[in-house]
């Protein structure tokens, strides 16, 4: 096949993973509600807001982290091919931290409703959407049967 070399941009590219994985909000201790425990008391909503904070701040430190690289790797390479692969990295790590802001949006306003005693209740019916829910989902505001309808009326709409 001969000797063929990549050029510096794609080897540096293919040298690190082309996707990070997202921000988690993993790392919390479950919340366990005690018996008789009333939903979404202050403790419960405190629990949600850390979760929520955490994740805010995780995705925040990853926008600092993709202004700082594209600052340092920022290049003006000769090569036609080493600059198109580097302005394809960048235009991946913009769209993807455009989906975090989008999502930061998203968490700000769940914050509110948190504080807004509006927060771990069913936009569609009303009825409680649930602690293990929230926990894998902290921005839900459907509950699970709601938001199952939402998906296959969405599924029949779009074919």
């Amino acid at each position: 096949m001969g000797n063929v070399t990549m050029p510096k941009a794609a080897q540096k590219a293919s040298a690190k993973p082309a996707v990070k994985p997202p921000s988690e909000f993993k790392s919390f201790e479950p919340y366990k509600p005690k018996r008789g425990e009333e939903y979404m008391n202050e403790k419960q909503r405190e629990h949600f807001r850390n979760i929520l904070r955490d994740w805010k701040s995780n995705l925040m430190q990853e926008v600092d982290r993709t202004v700082t690289h594209m600052k340092d790797e920022a290049a003006n390479f000769p090569d036609p091919a080493d600059r198109a692969t580097q302005e394809e990295e960048f235009s991946l790590e913009l769209r993807t931290r455009d989906r975090e802001r989008k999502l930061i949006k998203k968490i700000d306003g769940t914050i509110e409703r948190i504080d807004q005693d509006d927060y771990g209740f069913c936009d569609a019916c009303g009825v409680e959407i649930g602690i293990k829910r929230l926990e894998a989902r902290p921005t839900a505001t459907l509950c699970i049967d709601c938001k199952t309808l939402d998906e296959i009326k969405e599924k029949q709409e779009l074919g």
